[in-house]
């Protein structure tokens, strides 16, 4: 079924884990996506999947490729639909430990690189009464030891989800967010630092805390990220919805 036929999407972290998943089931759907990430040979691997799929070489902590990413989407097909702030950066930091380049990162890419990215693409949601889908996390609500930075750049991006929802709402563009639990993703090992040993050890008390018992798959939260664009949604703004295994009400 090709419920989104002729919508433009753009999926920033589109190389890997979540957002190549939302970005395929977007394609599969009949949409034009285009992925961005640091890594142009992870990101043309993606693209290769599927003829929808294109892919550009942009990095989200940086000002200058927000607006690179917009006007390459217009260029390649003339209308924007969707946005997906997915790209993140975390780092299990104890505040013994704080440093501040490596705190600036983290919100550098979850809260300004969102900012940024939205704002440029303001004018082209306006015109086709898009919506905004940012990627958040558990942490972004729970508390959680040595993730105080990763935590609090999340909780600004639901806030930053809930406060456009209202500014934009006159536009008739909708905001909404996705507070993801854990999920199996490479985030441990590459966003986070942690050495595969350390990753498993980390997976396996995650796996104890979560009511469900097992960490979630990249195609179970892009269903939801496909959900919230849809037109059949279109009433639904200024939500931040927990795909966690119930991990928040633990």
């Amino acid at each position: 079924m090709k419920t989104f036929e002729d919508k433009v999407v753009i999926v920033t972290g589109g190389s890997a884990g979540i957002g190549r998943a939302a970005a395929l089931q977007f394609a599969a759907m009949g949409a034009r996506v285009l992925i961005t990430g640091r890594r142009a040979e992870r990101l043309d691997k993606v693209s290769a999947a599927h003829p929808n799929i294109e892919a550009l070489v942009a990095d989200t902590s940086n000002p200058q490729d927000a607006s690179v990413t917009i006007r390459k989407a217009f260029q390649l097909w003339g209308r924007i639909d969707v946005l997906v702030n997915n790209a993140g950066a975390g780092a299990i930091m104890p505040l013994a430990q704080a440093d501040a380049e490596r705190v600036k990162e983290i919100f550098a890419v979850n809260v300004v690189g969102p900012t940024l990215l939205a704002k440029e693409a303001l004018p082209y949601l306006t015109e086709t009464k898009g919506t905004i889908i940012n990627i958040s996390s558990t942490f972004g609500s729970k508390a959680g030891a040595m993730l105080s930075h990763y935590g609090a750049s999340k909780a600004a991006l639901e806030y930053m989800t809930r406060a456009w929802a209202l500014e934009l709402a006159p536009m008739g563009i909708r905001v909404n967010a996705i507070a993801v639990g854990p999920t199996e993703t490479e985030a441990l090992t590459e966003m986070m630092g942690l050495s595969k040993e350390d990753a498993e050890a980390v997976k396996h008390h995650e796996i104890q805390q979560i009511p469900l018992k097992r960490r979630g798959t990249p195609e179970e939260v892009a269903h939801w990220i496909v959900s919230f664009a849809s037109t059949d949604n279109t009433w639904v703004t200024g939500q931040v919805l927990g795909v966690d295994g119930g991990l928040a009400i633990a």
